[in-house]
């Protein structure tokens, strides 16, 4: 892996267009298994000193950062002046001994953007793109670009901030963010409801019937339950948050109304609520122990039928959480509660029931099997993504074998050996 400083990246890419080499951009390193397997070796271009704060306009909500900042560094120091990014950090994967420090397990900015992943915060603050509002970037040969911002016109007509948002370094490496920053919260709380998925997710449509915006709509299968501390059935973790104790009062008495006969709830105080959010994750393998996270799987239904992708036997092992307003959450298990064939027939069900499955991450012996399982598969947009792929990256040589949306991307032609 390849770590420059700020002052010899733009040389380095480059360099590496000059010969032809393929390379991955990477923010931090820590989540490099994720999403399609590299289909040919590469070199990996970490943005990991491309960190800082760059500029904080408190009065504007306005925060400019280098690529490579762990997402933890930017809350700590906004949240110094009442704000935050509302941004759902990503799971952790990899073993505690291969970060490096504690903030490395929230990952980079960059990296969060790149994958474009939201979490159960999208239900109130939308998604990872929503939060930009400036992006510079280098592309394959070096050049930097930059939109939004302060920049009024987008170079070449593209919309840079939606095409990277989700590209997993398939466009170019994401060298700095201007991000939209929002008020922290005073006041947290939560309700937690327990019972069947099907009322459960009866109750979501009748609280956004009735108007209200909590922060999160969080459904959880058993097995994520019980990992999280509670009894083994189908839970609706429901967050608000409010500047004010009375306002905050209001919400959870809308949330605890008339519906609830059917259902077992209780209050959650934010101490509480924060610890269930952090239990509901998976947690990094010890040493010698199983990944319980082998399988990371992104799926999702529509909203009304996420009672039914729930309900699929191959989820009966997989912790599983779902934003339930969406439709769309995680599922992970160790290697042995899935085969690929299951996950096949997870794919094909999502796909029925009006969703879609991504595999984030599969076993090692998965993976090098000559029929893996793609990360993705074709959209209708295909020729549009490779189009546009080509135009950024015409040798090919960013992430090879990564193009969303595209299950099986052209290969790179070889660069020629050196004299």
């Amino acid at each position: 892996m390849i770590v420059p400083d700020p002052g010899d990246l733009q040389d380095l890419v480059r360099e590496l267009h000059h010969q032809s080499t393929p390379w991955l951009p990477a923010g931090l390193a820590s989540r490099l298994d994720w999403g399609a397997p590299l289909r040919q070796p590469c070199e990996v271009v970490s943005a990991a000193r491309l960190r800082g704060i760059l500029e904080h306009s408190p009065g504007d909500f306005i925060v400019r950062v280098a690529a490579g900042t762990p997402l933890q560094e930017i809350q700590e120091e906004l949240a110094r002046h009442r704000q935050w990014l509302a941004l759902d950090p990503p799971l952790t994967t990899a073993p505690a001994a291969t970060m490096n420090g504690p903030a490395a397990a929230g990952g980079s900015i960059g990296g969060l953007v790149a994958r474009g992943l939201a979490g159960g915060y999208r239900q109130r603050y939308l998604g990872v793109r929503d939060q930009l509002i400036g992006i510079r970037v280098l592309r394959a040969d070096g050049v930097a670009a930059r939109a939004g911002g302060k920049v009024v016109k987008n170079v070449a007509g593209y919309d840079l901030m939606r095409l990277f948002t989700g590209s997993w370094g398939s466009l170019g490496l994401i060298s700095e963010l201007t991000l939209r920053a929002m008020p922290l919260p005073q006041h947290r709380a939560g309700l937690l409801l327990q019972g069947p998925a099907p009322l459960l997710v009866a109750r979501v449509d009748a609280l956004l019937r009735a108007g209200l915006t909590p922060e999160r709509l969080d459904l959880w299968n058993p097995a994520l339950a019980a990992a999280a501390g509670l009894e083994a059935e189908a839970q609706l973790l429901v967050a608000v948050a409010s500047v004010s104790a009375e306002g905050l009062a209001e919400q959870l008495a809308a949330i605890g109304g008339s519906g609830l006969q059917e259902l077992a709830s209780r209050p959650c105080a934010a101490n509480e609520l924060a610890a269930l959010l952090a239990a509901a994750r998976p947690q990094p393998p010890a040493p010698g122990t199983p990944d319980p996270a082998a399988w990371l799987l992104r799926l999702g239904a529509t909203p009304n039928r996420v009672a039914e992708l729930l309900a699929r036997q191959e989820l009966e092992s997989l912790a599983v959480d779902l934003a339930a307003s969406s439709g769309l959450g995680m599922a992970w298990g160790p290697a042995t509660s899935l085969s690929p064939a299951q996950v096949m027939a997870l794919r094909q069900h999502c796909r029925a029931l009006g969703g879609h499955l991504t595999v984030l991450r599969q076993p090692p012996e998965a993976a090098a099997a000559d029929n893996a399982l793609t990360a993705w598969e074709d959209a209708p947009s295909r020729a549009l993504m490779e189009a546009v792929k080509s135009r950024f990256d015409p040798k090919l040589q960013l992430a090879p074998g990564r193009l969303p949306g595209v299950a099986r991307p052209a290969r790179a032609a070889q660069a020629p050996a050196s004299p």
